[in-house]
């Protein structure tokens, strides 16, 4: 059986995990360009783990300028096994309210900005993500929050914008009462997309900071509010996360939702015209299958 070892990318306000046994902060080379940080290192419960914040400590990374490609390349090199995103959002609904996290299963893209694949001329491949997010760690996160005694809702559509501002009152409207999202945020895609074709499981926990601009008694989004509420959940992020060691065990079993097998089928461009330079650098995410 395979080792289990987590993945946490850290959104806003959340820029360490704590209670890491052996705990060392690492660089990691990525052909895809550097990360976001270095990676902090560690154990967890007898369960290896790797915290990466997503905007570099001090924030210093907008969401449109991640290196996002580098960012799963690195975590993938480390031996990660299953990513946990945890990330700031505004809510579309009244019952998803700030201080409360919503694990998401599915996504809008409305980024436009940003390298969203590993693949591409000399190497085609195309992966599925008609569900982009992992059941079973989704499972994971869910209860654990529970337990720690966060207001958790499962199930939810993530808008993905570009930012970096945040979303005009028509856009605001047409997100929530049109398309149906109901959590919007600006660094989840590319991410999962990645993610799938890296063969990571991922799961994505939005954290609720603010009812974004709709909400007829709230008006537009307040930095001030946000930033006092993200304390408050990364807080309980921290819980959460402490959680997780305990419910996915040391040893992995393959994926039942096939996440760890994505690229079974995926890559089309037949061998002797692959570009030796993407495959190259293709080695971490796709070395299974190439």
């Amino acid at each position: 059986m395979a080792t289990t070892r987590i993945g946490v990318i850290g959104g806003s306000g959340l820029y360490q995990i704590d209670g890491l046994q052996g705990a060392e902060w690492v660089s990691v080379d990525s052909p895809w360009g550097a990360p976001s940080d270095q990676i902090l290192t560690g154990t967890l419960e007898g369960v290896p783990m790797a915290f990466l914040p997503r905007h570099g400590r001090g924030h210093v990374h907008a969401p449109s300028e991640v290196p996002y490609r580098a960012n799963i390349d690195a975590l993938k090199r480390l031996g990660v096994t299953d990513v946990i995103s945890v990330s700031a959002c505004g809510s579309f609904r009244e019952e998803m309210a700030p201080g409360h996290f919503v694990i998401v299963d599915q996504f809008i893209d409305r980024t436009r900005a940003r390298p969203g694949s590993f693949f591409g001329t000399g190497c085609v491949a195309h992966v599925s993500i008609a569900h982009p997010t992992c059941a079973l760690l989704s499972t994971a996160a869910e209860e654990s929050a529970r337990a720690a005694g966060i207001t958790v809702h499962r199930g939810g559509t993530y808008l993905a914008m570009e930012g970096p501002q945040f979303s005009t009152l028509a856009e605001s409207r047409m997100y929530r009462d049109q398309w149906g999202a109901d959590v919007i945020g600006m660094t989840n895609m590319p991410e999962a997309r990645l993610a799938r074709e890296a063969e990571l499981c991922y799961a994505s926990v939005a954290m609720v900071t603010d009812y974004d601009s709709w909400h007829p008694d709230h008006g537009e989004v307040d930095i001030a509010t946000i930033v006092a509420t993200l304390g408050a959940n990364a807080d309980n992020a921290r819980a959460l996360l402490r959680g997780l060691p305990s419910r996915l065990g040391p040893g992995r079993a393959p994926c039942p939702h096939g996440c760890d097998r994505a690229l079974d089928h995926a890559i089309l461009t037949a061998p002797e015209h692959r570009d030796p330079a993407l495959v190259a650098r293709l080695d971490a995410v796709a070395g299974r299958v190439l």
